[in-house]
């Protein structure tokens, strides 16, 4: 593993979410996993244009694993603005890609940039669009088509946090607590910084815990992870139309439209580019 690979993996799944631009540089002009990984990690920052850039060229990749995953990304940052409809679509071309794939030798990846990993993301993906959609059966039966055990640590969060979604869709928050917590603690177990953010901002809102929710909103901030600062901002009740005007600055011209289509991202009709 080269030392950008290491960089990257770092921030994106484990505990050293800052990157250079040097980094990221150099993981343009590598290998398709590498501009995957750097996609994952301007993303979760909120940089959605530079993520969408690596990512789109990506779709048509020879290698299904690294199509798929690239798929299932922009789908990811597409659902966080609102665009559930646009994400779907995204996450069935994902499921396509890697349906029929069949594993390399020696391709078991820890953080689930594999095969395993690739199908499980589309098919959560899936699920988590249908569910915004109001198609809680649809999400229940592909949410149970996910293969948990064995999967690696990824998946299992993942998995937590779109079956927490479910019950808490069906009104059932005591049943969604329990799939957020353990999420959490999967996520820091294996050292995921943001995934264990994701994971008590899920908590948060089952719960209703409001001291949670100013805890991630102050560490999202301190790690600059913009995208879950706004839905912490908002179970608070407080005002989060600067916050997202900052996201959607650096969101390319589709995503901003869907946020703006869309009644989950507040105050975006207000905004002028």
């Amino acid at each position: 593993m080269t030392d950008t690979e290491r960089r990257l993996r770092a921030a994106a799944f484990g505990a050293h979410l800052g990157v250079s631009d040097a980094v990221l540089a150099d993981a343009a002009s590598a290998a398709p996993r590498l501009r995957w990984l750097a996609a994952v990690v301007t993303g979760a920052s909120g940089y959605y244009a530079r993520a969408a850039a690596t990512l789109e060229p990506l779709l048509g990749d020879g290698y299904p694993v690294v199509a798929s995953l690239a798929a299932s990304t922009l789908a990811s940052h597409r659902r966080q603005l609102g665009g559930h409809a646009n994400a779907r679509t995204l996450d069935a071309a994902a499921l396509r890609a890697i349906v029929t794939a069949t594993a390399r030798p020696g391709e078991a990846d820890p953080d689930g940039a594999d095969a395993a990993g690739a199908l499980a993301d589309a098919l959560l993906g899936l699920a988590a669009d249908a569910l915004a959609l109001g198609h809680q059966r649809e999400a229940r039966r592909l949410l149970a088509r996910v293969a948990v055990e064995p999967s690696c640590w990824r998946t299992r969060v993942r998995h937590g946090w779109v079956s927490a979604e479910v019950e808490l869709a069906a009104g059932d928050a005591a049943a969604a607590r329990p799939h957020a917590a353990r999420a959490g603690e999967l996520a820091r177990e294996h050292g995921g910084v943001r995934h264990a953010l994701k994971s008590d901002l899920v908590l948060a809102a089952a719960a209703q815990d409001a001291r949670l929710a100013s805890t991630v909103l102050d560490e999202a901030g301190q790690f600059g992870l913009t995208p879950l600062m706004w839905p912490a901002a908002l179970l608070l009740g407080r005002d989060a139309t600067t916050i997202v005007y900052g996201v959607l600055r650096r969101t390319d011209p589709l995503g901003r439209a869907l946020a703006a289509a869309s009644p989950w991202v507040p105050g975006v009709s207000e905004m002028s580019w």
